[in-house]
């Protein structure tokens, strides 16, 4: 791009970019504290606008601070709106970027409109949820300009990897493939000779093909799912149960995904040392391993409810068949889809207290699906030439680096607008509103220097920005739930 694109102080296009990115931000932590706001009845501590004179009643001099700030914010937001939109009309951004600015700034007058409107004249004289939803539909036009910018700032014509036409999706390769992965030698596999040791070794295989890495996250959606459903009335015996069976569950998925794709892991660097991968353990005493941890499971989720132990087998049976089998080799959108087996651990949660499915539940398990691709596509980035290599169609392979970057961006933005609902749903508090603007701040950033970068590093710190911020997410959502 041209060294000076944009009208001074601005100048280049990558400054724009992070004004784009900085406008985003302060939309989203504009939503945060509009919910807050409105959880809070914060509108009734004044009733003129743009000033609001102090009431009476000392009980809501915190309702007065809450809607200062949320006037302030507003107007320091709205700045970032105009200035957007002008410098874009104004510098070298492209025509649907430019129109999308300046309608999102167009928009965010009108709903400034209705927001004086709501003071004035009270909430009962505007439509319900039209301020937030005027709120979502600016957020959402700032981001799709952000996310078109940056691929005209930082994007390629063509950096997928071409699928080989006449082949089954398991046999995707390169254009130029290198040599096949070398098996991993018989000596590499020789069980030690003393029995405790090999003992150790078997023990440490089992415990690894239940995916334990994945325990500590999807327990956490299942704990935030019980919190949300009985607060600080949470027994000890369902958190015990219900993280009992979703371990359980989750080994067995783990397993019967290890046994499904031992092949492909031969082909993969980073799984090439799996267990069955390796024939340390075989086929048919994985497969008993895996029916036993589903039997545990099920066994466990029943002494809550039925409808938790249904939902803790459909878990294990999406997993295995429908995500390893069916959706993983065969579609590029394996990832978006997938997205269903960790969010139903989230339903389970609130099942195993209600007995039933309820809105919150389902807000909290959007969340979590809408973060998958944000999340997974990071490390399909970082691994590209590997999935190539074990034939597995994800984003970066079949729609390019550029694509995936891209539609990291779509999907986050859509987890910042969940959690938004969710805070609007289930009425979460100061610690949940902080902590989801933080830290989705911060994973925001990342994806948008993964932009610019296009590095492995960039994508692994844009993967553990989103660890941390989901994670962050669930334990605000615990402790606003079960202890304020």
């Amino acid at each position: 791009m041209a060294t000076e694109s944009f009208p001074r102080p601005i100048g280049t296009h990558r400054r724009f970019s992070a004004l784009l990115a900085a406008t985003a931000l302060g939309v989203y932590l504009l939503l945060i504290v509009g919910a807050t706001t409105s959880i809070t009845n914060a509108t009734a501590a004044c009733s003129t606008w743009p000033t609001c004179h102090a009431p009476t009643d000392p009980l809501s001099q915190t309702q007065l601070v809450i809607a200062w700030g949320h006037r302030i914010a507003a107007f320091l937001v709205g700045v970032l709106v105009a200035a957007s939109a002008l410098v874009a009309v104004r510098g070298d951004a492209s025509t649907r970027v430019r129109s999308t600015l300046v309608l999102s700034a167009g928009l965010y007058a009108v709903q400034v409109g209705v927001g004086a409107a709501t003071a004035t004249l009270g909430p009962a004289a505007v439509a319900p949820g039209l301020h937030l939803g005027l709120g979502v539909v600016i957020f959402g036009g700032v981001v799709l300009a952000l996310a078109w910018d940056l691929e005209l700032a930082t994007g390629e014509e063509d950096d997928a990897i071409d699928l080989e036409p006449d082949a089954a999706p398991a046999s995707a390769t390169a254009p130029e493939p290198g040599p096949e992965p070398e098996p991993v030698e018989a000596e590499e596999r020789t069980l030690p000779s003393g029995g405790l040791a090999r003992a150790r070794l078997t023990a440490f295989a089992y415990f690894k093909m239940m995916k334990p890495r994945l325990m500590w996250l999807l327990c956490l959606v299942a704990a935030a799912g019980m919190a949300l459903a009985a607060g600080p009335a949470l027994d000890a015996y369902t958190i015990v149960a219900t993280l009992g069976g979703g371990v359980l569950s989750i080994g067995a998925s783990g397993t019967f995904n290890h046994v499904l794709e031992r092949d492909v892991d031969r082909k993969m660097s980073r799984t090439s040392d799996r267990p069955l991968a390796t024939d340390l353990i075989p086929v048919r005493n994985a497969m008993a391993f895996g029916g036993l941890l589903t039997v545990a499971s099920i066994g466990v989720f029943l002494t809550i409810n039925v409808l938790a132990a249904a939902l803790g087998l459909a878990a294990i049976l999406f997993y295995s068949v429908v995500y390893t089998l069916l959706l993983k080799p065969n579609t590029v959108q394996n990832t978006v889809i997938g997205g269903l087996a960790g969010a139903l651990p989230a339903l389970i949660g609130w099942a195993a207290v209600t007995n039933e499915i309820g809105l919150p539940g389902l807000a909290l398990a959007g969340v979590i699906f809408l973060w998958t691709p944000a999340h997974f596509y990071n490390l399909a980035l970082a691994y590209k030439d590997d999935y190539a290599r074990g034939g597995f169609p994800m984003m970066p392979v079949v729609r390019g680096e550029t694509e995936t970057r891209k539609h990291i961006v779509y999907y986050l933005a859509a987890t910042l607008v969940g959690t938004v609902a969710l805070a609007w749903i289930t009425e979460l508090g100061a610690i949940y509103a902080a902590t989801v603007a933080i830290f989705g701040a911060v994973f925001l950033w990342t994806a948008v220097v993964l932009h610019f970068e296009q590095t492995e590093s960039a994508a692994f710190r844009s993967f553990h920005a989103s660890n941390a911020f989901l994670g962050a997410v669930l334990v605000a959502v615990l402790v606003d739930a079960l202890v304020l």
